[in-house]
């Protein structure tokens, strides 16, 4: 069995690396009842986490992240990463910054993963009109 170390490097190559056809994979990573949260998706178990990264791949062209930092302390670990992508029938590529918190269960499979990123200034600013209602937004709130 690896180490804990040796899991999380094994997890952030996955999702460095993470296509469609590897979506399927996910049980190797995480536990049959694992929980996942990010700004817009709640979820446990591994098909409704598997709906999750498979609506990513049906919604946005070539997604993919790259860890940029790990920081792992026993069966913990937060990971920060860059995710890049272009939505449907664009070609500029976005990119959002953020981190995931994972906690490993006893056969170090992800029991707990929750991703922190701030959805109003890595998301909803760069879309055409709703970023020009939160851009003035901001502005309005920091005077």
């Amino acid at each position: 069995m690896p180490t804990e170390r040796e899991q999380f490097d094994a997890i952030a190559r996955f999702f460095e690396t993470l296509g469609p056809a590897d979506v399927a994979r996910l049980s190797h990573f995480y536990s049959p009842e694992a929980f996942f949260k990010d700004p817009f998706n709640e979820a446990r178990g591994i098909p409704a986490i598997t709906g999750i990264f498979d609506h990513m791949f049906v919604k946005l062209d070539q997604p993919r992240f790259k860890i940029t930092r790990q920081v792992v302390d026993g069966r913990h670990a937060f990971l920060t990463w860059d995710f890049y992508f272009a939505f449907k029938g664009q070609t500029a590529t976005q990119c959002i910054r953020g981190g995931s918190h994972l906690i490993l269960d006893d056969q170090l499979r992800i029991e707990w993963h929750r991703d922190y990123w701030d959805a109003a200034e890595e998301l909803y600013e760069k879309l055409p009109i709703l970023g020009s209602l939160m851009r003035w937004l901001k502005r309005r709130a920091a005077q």
